[in-house]
């Protein structure tokens, strides 16, 4: 069966630590050995890149970078066609793109062509489920499991922080998510999470989420592709994750943020180079996390 990775929830609980496990291994079976894996980007990439591009490295394939003027999905060929094109030479698919909808077309395409290709999901603007495998593997690598740890995260409840969600409660930590109002998750986003036994939680106050948190994550306010950044800039005035917030979570807590960082705006410089950020750890648990994924879609997964 084709193992496609376009969400969180595409993994069982038992997959996610089986993913995590995988990443901690130096030596993997190469089970991409011979074979080729397409990275498409719609966007520019640092982290995802070349992550991707050393994972697939790593277990013994070659990966193809494909800038969204080479392919112009839709506009040059239709999403399908660049999919089923890609599927007749390389043996995984990922892309990063502007609507989601366009992973759930590449996928529909190639199961209907029979091309038993999995397709992962780089980033779209639903979810960025390859860093929150990363996310929860340098969480658990600090604490050992995620089990009744409470996660803060504050700032645009966009992409990065529906991922977290989905992948720190399925491993049992709670997480409250802090933004301005406009900016925070939607009452049928929160009522979904819940229903899926997701222990997450919706305020406004920064402060309010950091009280005795194990982990404070935040991220860019304004995302790639936005525009109006000066209003948005303004309505998250006050979110800045600085000394004086992280002073109130636990002593132990870590700082995390998925990159690019703005100092000065979501994050405060002495907390980005500070004791308790593990953001660079986070960085290259990105490549941990991708071989670990890859590894389990491409069968070596022992």
């Amino acid at each position: 069966m084709t193992r496609d990775f376009l969400r969180v929830s595409d993994l069982s609980v038992e997959e996610i630590g089986l993913v995590l496990d995988l990443a901690e291994k130096t030596e993997l079976p190469r089970s991409l050995e011979g074979r080729g894996v397409a990275l498409v980007f719609e966007f520019p990439s640092d982290r995802t890149r070349n992550a991707s591009e050393m994972a697939v490295v790593q277990l013994g394939g070659h990966p193809v970078t494909i800038a969204a003027g080479e392919v112009g999905l839709d506009q040059r060929e239709t999403v399908e066609d660049v999919a089923r094109t890609l599927a007749c030479f390389h043996s995984v698919i990922g892309a990063r793109v502007a609507h989601h909808a366009m992973l759930e077309r590449m996928k529909n395409a190639l199961a209907e062509g029979g091309f038993a290709v999995p397709i992962v999901n780089l980033l779209s603007n639903l979810e960025h489920p390859t860093q929150a495998l990363a996310d929860v593997l340098t969480i658990r690598q600090e604490f050992g499991s995620l089990d009744n740890r409470k996660i803060a995260y504050v700032g645009d409840a966009n992409n990065v922080c529906r991922s977290l969600i989905g992948a720190c409660t399925a491993l049992g930590a709670s997480i409250v998510v802090a933004s301005p109002p406009g900016y925070g998750l939607i009452d049928q986003e929160l009522a979904s999470f819940r229903a899926g036994g997701s222990d997450v939680e919706a305020v406004t106050s920064p402060e309010a989420a950091a009280a005795g948190a194990d982990v404070i994550y935040t991220d860019v306010w304004v995302s790639m592709g936005e525009e109006d950044a000066s209003n948005k800039k303004e309505a998250f005035n006050g979110y800045t994750v600085d000394s004086q917030l992280v002073a109130k979570a636990a002593p132990h807590a870590i700082v995390l943020h998925c990159l690019p960082a703005h100092r000065g705006e979501e994050i405060a410089a002495e907390v980005l180079e500070g004791p308790q950020s593990r953001v660079w750890r986070q960085a290259e648990n990105r490549m941990h996390a991708m071989r670990g994924l890859l590894a389990l879609i491409t069968g070596s997964a022992k």
